[in-house]
């Protein structure tokens, strides 16, 4: 992980801390005690978060719309459509936190109403269906920007284990988005979807509680706290503005879930031209990005020229980001029904293969870590572009291979699953070069004031990544007649086909950012 050698300015929020104060605390493993109390908290949600997603698209595909004869192009429209919106909401949850709630009240809200949309899904009906999903959006939004922003105030001005922080952080991620998967799937497969719903609800249940005997231990500190208490308690028509946010939140219900029953609705979107898009395009492409840009230059005009510069980092760093999430988020869509109609699953099922990424995670996340203060000991640790370069590279060697598995399939156009597994770990390097780096620079290079937005905005990437992701996995759409899959060794030669284009487009980006390294390296003025 890198480390900054020269820090100009503290570039991480510290709300509501004491000027000179040491934001670390009570201390454990040599990290802020803080810092575990997070890592379960956030190992929990994401068991509830990674359990679901690993059998979202099944469930549709194999019940929910199983009579349907586009039931591949269905399901991912209505993945796609939530996962642009799971990761849109948190630049609002960041919003609200920096100016009104707090990092903790926001948390708390978004684990509750998580909790409740993972309940809700595991009761069957279409009204339920789309409820839960609007639920977990919103909370989502609330939890996700905040929980990761919390995790930097732990650390003071230039702690160099702030990297090895956010690296034991991402584990906990991934420890729950291991075991999801192997629970919820066996469940889900074996006694009924909605078990296997039901267990990602109890997961959320548990991170609610962590974090809250978290808060109450007061391992936190004065830290995530509301910006101004005083305000939040301030009416607005006889209620208060804390209490507008919660009223707000269950309103906005009912229109995301229309959003996901309408997540394929076509609808013109350049007058007479052939080019559609669905109710989800609208409010991204000509709602939420014209606002983020506005905002955007806003606060580019207000900051100085130190500011402004970082500022640009972290934007083109949320591009790459975004393309990098594009490829790999066919994790959950069709590398998942890849894995179902063209892998020989000798020893777990198809839900289950999304448990690979992150078993890998888990295997890498300390050695990885270790290797990063290792090279900055030795004043050899890459700078960040070039790590984002690296790890947009290796993923595009993962879906080479992919890719390259057709060349040994069997008869029935299926390949081995160790061809998946090679595949996923060298995505998996990849990521670890890319998302626990870009999670501790988005703190260190963004103006303090609006680093919980600007986290959002990084969340805001995943947004758009979903969405092309989507559009990615539709080419591998290979439902037939009456809703019968295609042969295997045509959807095989479907899947793969992608798989190789993914791998050389992901190539030329990684030229791209190498290319750019020597003007980010100059505008994160001593940031590493």
């Amino acid at each position: 992980m890198s480390y900054k050698e020269h820090t100009l300015t503290d570039q991480v929020s510290e709300q509501n801390a004491p000027i000179g104060a040491d934001p670390s605390g009570p201390e454990m493993f040599g990290h802020p005690q803080g810092l575990f109390y997070l890592f379960f908290a956030e190992l929990w949600e994401r068991f509830s978060f990674y359990g679901m997603r690993a059998l979202l698209v099944l469930y549709m595909v194999n019940n929910l719309f199983e009579s349907f004869t586009n039931r591949d192009e269905i399901a991912f429209g209505i993945y796609a459509a939530y996962g642009a919106l799971v990761y849109a909401t948190p630049v609002i949850g960041g919003m609200i936190a920096d100016k009104f709630l707090g990092y903790r009240k926001s948390i708390m809200l978004g684990a509750v109403l998580m909790a409740l949309g993972h309940f809700a899904l595991a009761v069957e009906h279409p009204v339920f269906f789309y409820g839960s999903l609007a639920l977990l959006i919103v909370g989502n939004g609330f939890f996700k920007p905040n929980i990761s922003t919390l995790v930097g105030t732990l650390y003071k001005q230039g702690d160099k284990r702030r990297d090895a922080g956010f690296t034991i952080f991402y584990m906990g991620i991934n420890i729950g988005a291991m075991l999801a998967p192997l629970v919820c799937g066996w469940l889900g497969v074996n006694y009924g979807w909605h078990y296997g719903f039901g267990a990602a609800g109890v997961g959320m249940l548990l991170g609610l509680i962590m974090f809250w005997q978290g808060s109450r231990s007061g391992v936190f500190g004065d830290r995530g706290l509301p910006p101004n208490p005083t305000a939040i308690k301030e009416k607005v028509a006889g209620i208060t503005k804390e209490w507008w946010v919660n009223i707000l939140s269950i309103l906005s219900l009912p229109f995301l879930g229309l959003m996901l029953f309408n997540g394929t609705l076509t609808l013109p979107v350049f007058g007479e031209t052939n080019f559609d898009g669905s109710l989800i395009d609208y409010v991204m492409y000509y709602a939420l990005l014209p606002i983020i840009a506005i905002i955007l230059i806003m606060n580019l005009i207000k900051v100085d020229k130190i500011e402004r510069e970082r500022l640009i980092v972290v934007i083109l760093l949320t591009f790459f980001i975004t393309v990098f999430w594009s490829f790999f988020e066919q994790a959950g869509s069709s590398l998942t029904l890849f894995a179902e109609r063209n892998v020989n699953l000798t020893f777990m099922n198809a839900a289950q293969t999304n448990s690979i990424n992150p078993f890998f995670i888990v295997l890498f996340a300390l050695p990885f870590s270790a290797m990063w203060l290792f090279f900055s000991r030795m004043k050899m640790n890459p700078f960040t572009p070039v790590k984002f370069a690296l790890g947009i590279a290796q993923l595009g060697l993962g879906f080479l291979v992919f890719a390259w598995s057709a060349n040994f399939a069997d008869a029935d156009g299926r390949v081995s699953i160790w061809f998946l597994i090679l595949g996923y770990m060298l995505i998996t390097t990849g990521e670890l070069f890319i998302s626990p780096v870009g999670l501790s620079k988005v703190t260190e290079l963004s103006p303090k004031k609006i680093v919980a937005f600007i986290m959002g905005i990084w969340f805001l990437s995943s947004s758009f990544a979903h969405h092309i992701a989507g559009i990615i996995a539709k080419l591998t759409s290979v439902s037939g007649g009456e809703g019968e899959a295609a042969s295997g060794m045509d959807s095989l030669l479907v899947y793969t086909g992608v798989f190789e284009q993914i791998a050389y487009v992901a190539f030329g980006f990684a030229v791209l950012a190498l290319l750019l390294t020597p003007l980010m390296r100059k505008w994160s003025h001593g940031i590493h």
